[in-house]
């Protein structure tokens, strides 16, 4: 993982979050120089996920971020089985650790490649995320169980058939809440821009067994994504 700082630059803040002004208050503590809240916490993390016996896997990832860095992930966590996801994606996906896959400011936009086994394709997402996803990582949350304050600092992205992709927050144990405003666009073929060439599947393998099984009598893609 590297992270880089880039040069500031009204225009290019303005395409990655869509505004036309940048507020004069960046310089307030609570602030970065690109006019963003900083983190009440010290990182957040996001983790890839895919339906049970569907497998996709993660593999490479760039994010820009409020603080303005680039950072580029040439290593990603695994991309883990949500077992509970058949038909669609459940409103309970759960967290693992990550270990390579953390952000330490507000992310603006991620890119990233992946590649569908299921759909035997590579694929490249890019996501820009708006003003609903950053308010909902700085605000504080009480579970009221524990009497304890949280943050929702761990976002889920789950990737499935057809190339669909889906992004929450997850939240101490509720219901996963869907980013419904963030910006998702995904091609594939020679559409992809940072992802050509870059794979780490064989698809010319074929299903293993349980896949087969799992899927047999059944009509692609497999649920509602």
């Amino acid at each position: 993982m590297t992270r880089d700082k880039i040069i500031f630059i009204a225009p290019l803040l303005a395409l990655l979050t869509g505004c036309d002004s940048i507020s004069s208050q960046y310089a307030d503590s609570d602030k970065t120089e690109w006019g963003y809240k900083k983190l009440p916490y010290d990182e957040w993390k996001f983790l890839f996920i895919y339906p049970k016996a569907l497998p996709a896997l993660a593999t490479q990832a760039l994010m820009v971020d409020g603080e303005g860095y680039k950072t580029t992930y040439q290593y990603l966590d695994n991309t883990e089985p949500s077992q509970v996801s058949v038909g669609r994606w459940n409103d309970h996906l759960g967290a693992t650790e990550s270990y390579y896959n953390k952000g330490k400011a507000l992310p603006l936009m991620l890119r990233f490649c992946w590649d569908s086994i299921i759909d035997k394709k590579s694929y490249e997402t890019l996501i820009f995320f708006k003003k609903g996803t950053w308010e909902q990582m700085v605000t504080p949350y009480t579970d009221n169980r524990w009497n304890e304050t949280y943050y929702r600092s761990t976002m889920i992205i789950g990737l499935a058939p057809e190339g669909k992709v889906r992004v929450w927050l997850g939240d101490r144990g509720n219901p996963v809440v869907p980013q419904l405003d963030a910006k998702i666009t995904t091609v594939s073929g020679d559409k992809m821009k940072m992802c050509k060439g870059v794979t780490k599947s064989d698809f010319s393998y074929g299903y293993d067994e349980d896949i087969k099984e799992f899927i047999r009598d059944k009509t692609y893609p497999y649920g509602n994504w």
